[in-house]
């Protein structure tokens, strides 16, 4: 008997109906993974759910806005003619586009927005009109927020962050009856996309412990000193909160003085040592620096109390000490990363009211020691929000890894959110090896203690810029800080704006270089030399007066930032030595690079 065979183009209803029977099989094993949470353990009742506070925040919020509007129902009664005036010229458009006349589009996707790309959202009158329809309501809604009366910044702007969340999930570019491209797609495979997608959901899931895991690569394809962290060094030290690596040497000669790099703790190091070809590491050591890199733990209910100034004493007051017993140099130039950065700035305040200044010249990269300006993140940092995080904290005595990945996904939605549903969920495709988004899924946790005095000092008060942070006992003032500062932004960074760290430049008592680099806050500060080198940086003098006046009058240079920064430094301390060896000076190795803390899962 011969098999009958599909029609190219026409649907197969058996494939149809099988791949139906999974996908309820799929649902139901999503159904059993999502329940987890709610599981009495031990007796007791299960706590809320990962997430809950965020709603609830959300939805206080936007009812502020509703409230505003209401207030005055003249007002309000203008607001939705207008939105019904956009509807009506929606609707005749559309009409004329039936009748085969040619319309111009009511509302358009702004240039950079991908999600309408596929040339059927223009070209297919029904699917224009539903994306026309929520663009128009989209903005419309944007209009409100920003407009209603009697909001204070603060809530405006978290009703701007939570507006944007909720229209990034209403998009119909997510939904397969809403968006041409993956109706097409979904027809073609018969559905079978849809049972991949609600497998690799159901595994998600299951991999959050009930909590949904967005996959944005491949986390199998990479190993630890093979695909990611790969220069090579020694790790010399190591206590409670860090490991300390020394990386080898690739010249002869070496500059004399040493350089420590600290990154965040708030993820791990090797975003600056991905690969060979994007390694900041790797070239720094390459131009003749001896590399110290700080390694944080990945800590656990036994660092709840480690807070602030344990991390300055125990990391990076302690690498400065074992930096001297390794090379015999007691004075070292470094670098921060973001956080890590403002740890830095904090560390150099401390050292210049004691008299202790062993750093003698600083980079920050994307760092904020003024947040004042401090982007969207400041949403979550209220008193009410940091409280509900401080109890969270409390008890297990660390913030989970995931709630701040969450947080820097929800900076850009319709990228890091939006774009991997669809691909993952509904298209059926497993996401392709990427380093740098291996990277961003590592997640670490944060120490109670410190997390908190970071929230309430940085976030909410604001203290180190008003010269009211208070360590050790000692009350720190930037503007006693006169080495040489070299400051990175990047231009279109969304966790330490390039404003916020132009009005920070401001606050230190010395020379600051501020460079403003292309893209973001990793591609922008990940941007090798030669022909890899994707955006340009600008240079422009002392950070005075306006950000806008600033940028206007700078300079702008074509390829990376690093070979410009590398002059900087070397003009600091231009004296050579024969390269260092790790593990061959006072320290001995107790392992190789990267170590392992690094691998130190949330």
């Amino acid at each position: 008997m011969a098999t009958e065979r599909s029609v190219p183009g026409v649907p197969d209803l058996e494939a149809i109906s099988r791949n139906a029977g999974q996908l309820a099989e799929e649902f139901g094993k999503i159904a059993a993974a999502s329940m987890r949470p709610f599981e009495a353990k031990d007796g007791a009742f299960p706590a809320a759910p990962e997430g809950t506070d965020e709603i609830n925040e959300m939805t206080r919020t936007l009812t502020r806005v509703a409230e505003a509007w209401m207030s005055d129902p003249e007002k309000a009664l203008t607001a939705q003619r207008r939105l019904s005036e956009a509807f009506m010229a929606l609707w005749g458009a559309t009409w004329t586009r039936m009748q085969g006349q040619a319309a111009a589009p009511v509302a358009e996707p702004e240039p950079k927005d991908k999600r309408f790309a596929h040339e059927e959202w223009s070209s297919n009158p029904v699917f224009d009109f539903v994306k026309q329809s929520y663009l128009i309501t989209a903005r419309w809604a944007e209009t409100l927020v920003r407009e209603a009366e009697g909001l204070d910044p603060h809530t405006r702007h978290k009703a701007e962050f939570y507006l944007r969340q909720i229209l990034g999930a209403m998009s119909p570019s997510n939904y397969v009856m809403t968006n041409p491209e993956l109706l097409r797609h979904t027809l073609q495979e018969n559905g079978a996309n849809l049972v991949r997608g609600m497998k690799m959901l159901a595994e998600d899931i299951e991999a959050g412990g009930g909590q949904l895991r967005v996959r944005q690569t491949d986390l199998s394809a990479f190993k630890f000193g093979e695909d990611v962290a790969v220069t090579p060094g020694e790790v010399v030290f190591r206590n409670d909160l860090m490991e300390l690596i020394q990386y080898a040497p690739k010249t002869e000669t070496v500059l004399k003085r040493p350089f420590l790099i600290v990154p965040p703790w708030i993820n791990k190091f090797y975003i600056l040592d991905l690969n060979p070809a994007k390694s900041l590491i790797g070239w720094m050591v390459s131009q003749g620096l001896t590399v110290f890199v700080i390694s944080w733990v990945n800590p656990d209910e036994r660092h709840r109390d480690k807070d602030f100034e344990s991390y300055m004493r125990e990391g990076i007051e302690t690498a400065i000490d074992m930096i001297g017993v390794a090379t015999g140099e007691t004075e070292v130039s470094a670098a921060g990363y973001c956080v890590g950065g403002t740890l830095l700035a904090v560390t150099l305040a401390y050292q210049a009211a004691t008299g202790n200044r062993r750093i003698k010249s600083v980079t920050f990269l994307t760092t904020q020691v003024d947040f004042t300006h401090a982007g969207d993140l400041k949403v979550f940092a209220d008193e009410e929000q940091i409280r509900v995080i401080e109890a969270r904290m409390a008890e297990r005595g660390y913030l989970e890894g995931a709630r701040m990945a969450n947080a820097f996904n929800m900076l850009r939605p319709n990228d890091l959110i939006w774009s991997y549903v669809v691909n993952n969920y509904v298209k059926g495709k497993a996401p392709l090896p990427f380093d740098l988004l291996y990277w961003n899924a590592d997640a670490t946790r944060m120490p109670a203690a410190n997390h908190s005095f970071y929230l309430r000092n940085c976030y909410l008060n604001n203290t180190l810029a008003k010269g009211e942070m208070v360590l050790g006992n000692v009350r720190l003032d930037l503007k006693k800080v006169k080495v040489p500062v070299f400051n990175l932004a990047t231009r279109e960074d969304h966790i330490a704006p390039a404003v916020s760290v132009f009005e920070g430049s401001k606050k230190f008592g010395g020379k600051v270089d501020y460079v403003l680099a292309g893209s973001g806050h990793i591609a922008g500060v990940v941007n090798p030399p030669g022909k890899k080198a994707k955006y340009g940086f600008r240079t422009g003098g002392p950070t005075k007066g306006q950000f806008e006046d600033w940028l206007t009058a700078a300079t702008e240079h074509e390829g990376s930032w690093w070979p410009y920064w590398f002059k900087w430094l070397e003009e600091q301390a231009p004296e050579r030595v024969p390269a260092r060896i790790p593990g061959e000076g006072g320290l001995p190795s107790l392992g190789p690079a990267p170590g392992t803390y690094v691998r130190m899962k949330a």
